[in-house]
């Protein structure tokens, strides 16, 4: 998996845009201006790989206990946020379903409107 994987799946949802409120290294993907994903890339060129996904907060544990790649979310609400390293011992398949649950988290949580605007 390379980062063109990551941004190509993530902006072929609907509603998604692509940032860098941050810096310019900090590659941020938001579905009607809230944050679903973000990505370092200085860590790709590093070749240290990850990505900030939002998670339920009652599977993270399950999470982090399964899978080493997988720890609280660096920089981000641990609670709510987990870092997942590509290319560790995190199957592809489990990133790209982790990318779907962090954008359903987030598309749950927006006012009826806007989530109209994108169903």
């Amino acid at each position: 998996m390379n980062i063109d994987d990551i941004r190509s799946y993530c902006i072929g949802k609907k509603g998604v845009t692509e940032e860098f409120p941050f810096d310019e290294d900090t590659l941020v993907f938001k579905v009607k201006g809230k944050m679903f994903a973000l990505t370092p890339l200085d860590k790709w060129e590093a070749g240290e790989p990850s990505v900030n996904l939002k998670c339920n907060p009652d599977r993270n544990d399950e999470l982090r206990d399964e899978y080493q790649g997988i720890y609280p979310g660096y920089h981000m609400n641990k609670t709510h946020w987990n870092t997942v390293e590509i290319g560790k011992d995190v199957p592809d398949h489990l990133i790209f379903d982790l990318i779907d649950q962090s954008y359903r988290l987030v598309v749950q949580k927006l006012p009826k409107r806007l989530r109209q605007q994108i169903e």
